[in-house]
């Protein structure tokens, strides 16, 4: 293998993998989904397949991809993995490869569809057969090393600087749909590679709806907007939640609300750290929220793992089992409270799991603020 100093992190990774397949008790490894082809190559084409062999057995390790990707995987790709350019299926391409002294090929079996299993199947040589190993790449994936880091940091400043310009052009009279276009044309415009997920922009009684889409309909004067965005940039994902207020009219049900909102969110955030389970990290944003009398309007987790996709593990949730939080885990803190019919507040950050506490990636004001 190549010496540890000359590694790429790319190498690493796929040094680390294949020497915990023979542990999962598989032979060979077959990575399809593009984000963990990624994660694993540095590749970001839209056709790549990587098949890994289990131990120290290098020279076993391919990346196989079409014609299209030719100079673009030769410029990528680490070298430990040997290029092989192929015409038709990947997977069939990838089944004729291996060995045939027969063994056991792991596959992910949360993302390949029945027919690629079947078509895998049938291609495999006498003596090879199938086992299901999904989340191993995931696994690796949850713990982020200080380059994914600072990516997640640098993805998240621009994120709170696209909504500060935003933000100075004021919200009334504008249409929930016109703001989350601007937003994300902002974040466009400083670099992202795009917006994380869509953005949610939500004003007064449709801030009830955690996942509302945003409307044509303009933002009222006096109430409440909950704004959901983040930015893609560099590969790697940042989300951040802002609920602010159109004007100094706003009813003391809102602001008693938001005031909750902001104390279980500042309790989840402060129980953040490497030890504890996502579930218990959750129990304390919710109890602040159920002994106000609110807990059936808080029916989402407290949070979740963010990375190159948008949720990833671990979660904090009530549903959580018992994986304990890691020091490098990245995640966000966002209770909300929903009244049907009335208003929503959430508020959100994006914190890294520190074996001592957290640090907090994005760095826009909680208080509740007015922007007319």
């Amino acid at each position: 293998m190549t010496s540890a100093v000359a590694q790429t992190r790319e190498e690493q990774r796929i040094e680390r993998l294949a020497g915990e397949l023979t542990e999962r008790g598989v032979d060979a490894l077959l990575v399809s989904t593009p984000v963990n082809v990624r994660y694993l190559t540095g590749f970001t084409g839209s056709n790549g397949l990587v098949l890994l062999a289990a131990g120290e057995q290098a020279d076993g390790h391919r990346f196989l991809t079409d014609f299209r990707y030719t100079t673009q995987s030769a410029e990528q790709v680490a070298p430990v993995l040997a290029r092989e350019i192929v015409t038709g299926n990947l997977l069939e391409a990838a089944a004729r490869t291996l060995p045939g002294s027969g063994g056991t090929l792991g596959f992910d079996d949360a993302s390949v569809t029945v027919a690629d299993h079947e078509r895998l199947r049938k291609a495999l040589a006498q003596g090879w057969e199938l086992a299901p190993c999904a989340g191993a790449v995931e696994r690796l994936r949850a713990v982020k090393d200080a380059q994914e880091i600072e990516r997640m940091r640098a993805a998240a400043l621009l994120a709170d600087e696209a909504l500060r310009g935003l933000l100075e052009g004021g919200l009334v009279g504008r249409s929930e749909r016109d703001v989350a276009i601007d937003l994300e044309l902002r974040m466009r415009r400083l670099g992202a590679e795009s917006a994380s997920f869509p953005s949610i922009v939500a004003a007064g009684s449709h801030g009830a709806l955690p996942h509302a889409e945003p409307r044509a309909e303009p933002i009222a004067r006096d109430v409440l907007v909950t704004i959901d965005w983040g930015a893609l940039h560099e590969g790697y994902c940042s989300d951040c939640t802002r609920t602010y207020a159109t004007g100094e009219g706003l009813s003391e049900q809102a602001r008693e609300i938001y005031a909750l909102v902001l104390d279980a969110q500042e309790l989840g955030v402060a129980a953040v750290r490497a030890g504890p389970t996502g579930r218990e990290v959750d129990a304390v944003a919710r109890e602040a929220i159920e002994r106000a009398g609110h807990g059936e309007h808080f029916g989402h987790g407290l949070g979740h793992g963010v990375g190159m996709e948008i949720h990833e593990g671990p979660r904090l949730s009530r549903t959580e089992g018992e994986r304990r939080l890691l020091a490098g885990n990245v995640v966000t803190v966002e209770p909300g409270v929903y009244l049907p019919g009335l208003l929503g507040v959430r508020i959100e950050d994006l914190l890294v799991v520190r074996e001592d506490g957290q640090e907090v990636l994005n760095g826009l004001d909680k208080a509740l603020t007015v922007i007319s």
